[in-house]
């Protein structure tokens, strides 16, 4: 499939684009409002913020039941692009680039062409900001998402490079991350819209799996656990990992830099535990 590069607004693909403040590059349809409804928020409605999608692969893989459970896997192509060009509606998004790849061709480590097309779109956009999966992830084609992404990244001269490079928690919660180190992705604005959003998909919910609810869930569940001694600060809230010093520092090795989140949480466990034992 060609790559489709959709602007609900009608205006110049090449100025929707130029105008992204905000870039998230997910895995499939429906990853983008679950993991990176922060930027989303806060872009709507705004002149001088506007939100950019990157669905990378096709939707051919999708779970189906119900009214779905018949559909082929060229019908499922086809009603998640528009699922995914109604939540970019429903949105404001300033565009929403589908890349169509199968989920073999994007974990296919070999696979340049991939990169290239995120290069392409960095350079097109020019992001402030870029949201991608996060290194811990247990879904195997969101870790290949934040690798290619990662590699874009560093392919860039510094003068194009992103102020901040997040990777966001969708098959795997970042809640054990310490809390130093958490970046925190408000979710409190606009309620009915993350909801409207996450609805969208229908494909999904309806096909046998209830990520409007479970989205919505961990949102409130971070947002009142994220604090033990105080107030609720949020009322909708997502984590996210730093990953913009894997993008400064071409020579940072990725596993190394991810596991040592998972070191220092491993410390501060036991740290705990002798405390009091």
């Amino acid at each position: 499939m060609n790559k489709i590069v959709y602007v609900p607004d009608g205006l110049d693909k090449k100025e929707a684009l130029s105008r992204t403040t905000h870039l998230c590059i997910a895995a499939h349809q429906d990853d983008i409002e679950f993991m990176a409804f922060a930027p989303i928020a806060e872009c709507f409605q705004k002149q001088d913020k506007w939100f950019c999608g990157v669905a990378t692969t096709d939707g051919a893989g999708s779970p189906r039941n119900g009214v779905y459970a018949d559909y082929t896997d060229d019908d499922m192509k086809a009603i998640r692009i528009e699922e995914q060009k109604k939540a970019a509606c429903v949105g404001g998004y300033s565009a929403q680039i589908l890349l169509g790849y199968s989920s073999k061709e994007l974990k296919d480590s070999g696979n340049e062409r991939v990169v290239n097309d995120y290069v392409e779109i960095l350079q097109e956009t020019k992001p402030q900001y870029v949201y991608t999966h996060n290194l811990a992830d247990k879904h195997e084609t969101h870790v290949a998402t934040a690798l290619k992404a990662i590699e874009a990244l560093r392919r860039l001269p510094h003068g194009l490079q992103p102020e901040k490079v997040y990777g966001c928690e969708v098959w795997r919660n970042l809640d054990w991350l310490n809390d130093e180190e958490k970046v925190y992705l408000d979710c409190s604005a606009y309620p009915n819209l993350g909801r409207a959003l996450s609805g969208v998909f229908d494909s999904q919910i309806s096909g046998g799996k209830r990520y409007d609810l479970a989205a919505e869930g961990r949102r409130l569940a971070n947002a009142t656990f994220s604090e033990s001694h105080a107030c609720d600060t949020y009322t909708g809230l997502n984590y996210a990992m730093e990953l913009t010093p894997l993008i400064k520092d071409k020579t940072l090795d990725i596993a190394d830099y991810v596991c040592g989140y998972i070191d220092r949480f491993k410390e501060s466990v036991k740290s705990l535990i002798n405390k009091f034992n």
